[in-house]
């Protein structure tokens, strides 16, 4: 059986000419009436092919037979096959634990400048939290207008990392928009955030007790710290005691696996090119070009299906059947740091996550137990801060009569749920238990 899947492009800025790229993949369930999630990746500016090849499946096994690029446009969500690369174009199989299963899903390329979504005048890049957050607001009024048919299911907004600060913001604002009457109205039910950001301290204090606990540093380190660095900006600190430790903090942080510490320490896969200014992103002919050739990792590193995807994702029979507008983006880049002007101008995303749970909106939060960029220490602290009933306390979830990880159910129906063995993000490296815990929670289900 086959699943519709469309990429297209949705127009967001019509001053600056701002195009958006999509996939949308039908739910393999019962499309008619199986909830629709849009699905936004973190960044800066990564493309949202990191969520749908890394992130929301499990790496296929030998069994599996290879597909075609006209695959994507034919069938749910894919993964790369994990192999050398040769020279040709990496092969792809099919996600086994695909959120497809129970769900439609949109990935979109945000904010401007992330994967294939691009911008006709270089103003048009010029984005933030909540200009970015507005368009994807745009965006789903644009399609949801030309999919009527979907207009009834249940919808749901999600996303990762840095994603997880702009996802409550726009489920605020699609709120604020079924109240004021704004057409057409979206059937919103609730939110998902993985790994999620907040834009408060505590994000990246939070580090501190979790490398205490898991034996990256010591108890006199610790103790330093939380006594010398009190009311300090962890990353700008004034007291010269507190510089220091958090000088040999991060000395012995860079020892690990940032995104998993039992992971192998692999290449950063996110290029960052030279680029000698805008103009490069601005309707050039060619295309399908990969002008810079990405460090190669090992194969047993996590980031290897990185390495693939710049190969595949600038090939040019690729972006034929995707349908990418020749001239609108010369090279694909997994992820652009700060190569591109982007404003944080979302400080904290607590109030919107209080905002939208308090009007009775459905929301679950998730962590992977062994991620250090966003530690779950610091998720369940803003979790708690809401100060919301517990109605189902601390306990542990299971898959295949195993615990799963641990979870929390509280009053406004907000959940709390850690995957153990989890990283950042948690499905990349434990799909099969985000995808039951996914299942469970968009079914109306206890985890």
């Amino acid at each position: 059986m086959f699943y519709l899947t469309m990429t297209r492009y949705v127009t967001v800025d019509e001053e600056n000419g701002a195009e958006l790229f999509y996939y949308f993949f039908e739910s393999e369930g019962d499309p008619g009436s199986d909830p629709v999630l849009l699905w936004l990746t973190g960044g800066d500016r990564c493309s949202v092919l990191s969520a749908l090849f890394f992130e929301i499946g499990q790496q296929p096994n030998s069994k599996q037979a290879p597909l075609s690029p006209k695959s994507v446009r034919s069938c749910g969500p894919l993964k790369l096959v994990i192999e050398p690369y040769n020279g040709s174009l990496p092969r792809l199989h099919y996600h086994p634990y695909s959120w497809t299963k129970v769900a439609s899903i949109l990935f979109v390329d945000s904010p401007v400048g992330a994967g294939f979504s691009f911008s006709r005048d270089p103003k048009g890049y010029d984005v933030g939290d909540v200009s970015a957050s507005l368009q994807l607001v745009k965006f789903l009024s644009n399609w949801f207008g030309g999919h009527p048919e979907y207009l009834t299911n249940p919808f749901y907004v999600g996303g990762d990392s840095y994603a997880g600060k702009i996802v409550p913001f726009i489920a605020q604002k699609i709120s604020e928009d079924i109240e004021a009457g704004v057409r057409p109205t979206l059937n919103l039910k609730g939110y998902v955030v993985d790994n999620p950001t907040t834009g408060e301290r505590i994000d990246y204090e939070s580090k501190v007790p979790y490398l205490h606990g898991v034996g990256i540093i010591s108890d006199q380190l610790y103790e330093t710290i939380m006594e010398r660095c009190k009311g300090e900006d962890h990353n700008n600190p004034k007291n010269v005691i507190c510089k220091q430790a958090l000088t040999r903090f991060n000395d012995l942080l860079n020892e690990v696996s940032k995104p998993h510490i039992l992971y192998k320490k692999c290449i950063y896969m996110s290029l960052i090119p030279k680029f000698e200014s805008m103009d490069r992103k601005i309707l050039k002919e060619e295309l399908g070009i990969l002008k810079h050739r990405p460090p190669r990792p090992s194969i047993q590193c996590v980031s290897y299906s990185n390495y693939l995807s710049y190969f595949w994702a600038n090939d040019n029979v690729t972006r034929e059947y995707l349908g990418i507008k020749k001239g609108s983006v010369d090279e694909w880049i997994r992820c652009h740091d700060n190569d591109l002007p982007y404003t944080k101008d979302i400080k904290s995303s607590i109030q919107y996550h209080h905002n939208v749970t308090l009007n009775g909106y459905r929301a679950l939060v998730y962590s992977g137990d062994h991620d250090t960029v966003l530690p779950f220490l610091g998720t369940q602290t803003w979790v708690r801060s809401l100060n919301y009933p517990i109605v189902d306390d601390w306990r542990a979830w299971h898959v295949d009569g195993q615990s799963a990880g641990f979870t929390v159910a509280y009053g406004n129906n907000l959940t709390f749920a850690t995957v153990k063995g989890g990283g950042h993000t948690a499905p990349e490296y434990q799909p099969g238990r985000c995808s039951a815990m996914f299942r469970r929670w968009i079914s109306n289900m206890p985890l």
